[in-house]
């Protein structure tokens, strides 16, 4: 994922439900560019009640969600050698998932 994934991804599990969007133009008017939008600094919010997460908050959810992840896949890879260190094969262990 880049950036701008992790982001989006850590800002949808901060809040209940589509409470974010992104500007689409700055302070000044100016027409942001799509390729630029997607950044802490051009959160609107679209939701009423909905706050913006400090960025500080934001950066901590995006490092939880990718320890998660790595934590799956050495999981997984753990998994495997233990099935194998049992005998099993490949072929057997591909189809038990």
């Amino acid at each position: 994922m880049n950036k701008q994934e992790w982001l989006n991804l850590a800002l949808s599990r901060m809040n209940s439900g589509q409470w974010f969007g992104w500007r689409k133009e700055d302070d000044n008017g100016n027409v942001i560019p799509n390729d630029q939008r997607m950044t802490y600094a051009n959160i609107k919010i679209i939701k009423d009640g909905a706050t913006i997460p400090s960025e500080a908050d934001v950066n901590a959810k995006i490092q939880e969600i990718k320890d998660g992840e790595t934590k799956k896949i050495n999981d997984k890879a753990s998994a495997n050698a233990k099935l194998k260190a049992l005998g099993l094969t490949d072929d057997e262990i591909e189809a038990l998932k």
